[in-house]
């Protein structure tokens, strides 16, 4: 998006620099990365990133009121509504696209960590493989260490998910494991004695929670703590919070940044071609339809656990060998002594959708990274 960088780095781009690239990401993970890493990374003006910084915010305060908060009472299942709650939640991310006049629109938000420790990795081996001068954020290490860790020692630490070994997200988890010292441990390998959890005997007083009940549920994986347990345990962050600011929440939101969105319960628009009905609570855009037909919405069991969000035309806005390329910008935050947001991941696509699983096949797109000029 800035011009001249943007044509400097597509002259000095060869095949040969991208595999030394993925190279580079495979041994620095300490495993291969699965999913497709995009051959750029994006250089956008800072003066954008700061409007979404601050919508995002904004956003995020917004489902702090009272009268939401009571409201998403209701998201929480029972027999997953976990005990001593925190008062915000500590992780969450804010999902952008840009449209032609450079104008932010929400696609989604939700309280859940995502790769907070690949990214920063990501935007380094970038800027060593390509050679480029681009700042660093210095701060992000400390701020993410304290979120995690609390005041915890990493023994007493751990990253909690399911099947570990076989999510895509499995380099976020190891460069994790590097970064902080903790463990990623299979949530059907903890014990529970009393109202304590321990994995290998040794007691875990916090969990950089990873697992996704949607993912539980489907699986039909049963636990050996109950979600209910009033456990001697921290989390990092609150469960409950995965299910109050979510798919959920927009229908909520009132900014300029957030496109139409109302339940689906509440009735079905016309123009169903110009919508995009959504899942509350599935992952990585499972279930999600664009443009759905009268037949899709007949098949929806439960109507007040969808969404219709109107659909924007989100600008091709990166020029790459391959064609103009769209790009959807995550803004991460944390939310320690202010929310801040602490880093992005930028995922880049010419297909309907911009998850990795929707552009296959594709050159010149996928997980990227973005520098701020």
């Amino acid at each position: 998006m800035i011009p001249e960088l943007r044509r400097q780095f597509n002259e000095r781009y060869t095949p040969e620099r991208y595999q030394r690239f993925l190279k580079l990401l495979d041994a620095g993970c300490g495993t291969h990365v699965k999913f497709r890493n995009c051959e750029t990374p994006c250089f956008f003006p800072r003066p954008l990133v700061e409007r979404m910084e601050q919508d995002g915010r904004e956003l995020i305060l917004q489902l702090m009121k009272p009268e939401y908060l009571k409201r998403s009472n209701a998201t929480i299942p029972a027999e997953y509504r976990v005990p001593n709650e925190d008062a915000r939640p500590l992780f969450i991310q804010v999902d952008f696209g840009v449209t032609e006049a450079l104008e932010p629109k929400l696609v989604e938000i939700q309280a859940f960590p995502s790769l907070y420790a690949y990214q920063p990795f990501l935007q380094r081996a970038y800027k060593q493989t390509y050679e480029l001068s681009a700042p660093l954020d210095p701060s992000f290490e400390a701020e993410f260490r304290r979120a995690v860790l609390g005041d915890h020692d990493p023994e007493n630490v751990v990253l909690l998910e399911i099947d570990p070994q076989q999510q895509k997200t499995l380099p976020d988890f190891l460069l994790t494991e590097k970064l902080l010292g903790i463990k990623t441990v299979c949530i059907t390998k903890v014990e529970k004695r009393g109202n304590r959890l321990f994995h290998d005997g040794v007691p875990i007083e916090r969990i950089y929670n990873r697992v996704i009940v949607d993912e539980l549920q489907r699986k039909n994986i049963q636990t050996p703590f109950d979600y209910r347990d009033d456990l001697q345990v921290e989390w990092a962050g609150h469960p409950n919070w995965y299910f109050r600011i979510s798919k959920f929440s927009l229908p909520f939101l009132k900014h300029p940044s957030v496109p139409m969105t109302q339940f689906l319960s509440e009735g079905v628009p016309p123009d169903l071609e110009n919508w995009v009905l959504k899942p509350l609570y599935s992952f990585a855009g499972l279930g999600v339809v664009i443009g759905p037909t009268r037949e899709d919405i007949a098949r929806v069991k439960n109507p007040d656990e969808y969404i219709l969000q109107e659909r924007v035309h989100f600008a091709s806005l990166i020029n790459t060998p391959h064609g103009a390329t769209k790009a959807e910008i995550r803004m991460m935050y944390l939310w320690l002594d202010e929310l801040r947001s602490v880093t992005t991941i930028i995922r880049m696509g010419r297909g309907k959708m911009m998850g990795v699983d929707h552009n296959r096949d594709l050159e010149w797109v996928g997980a990227s990274s973005a520098f701020v000029i």
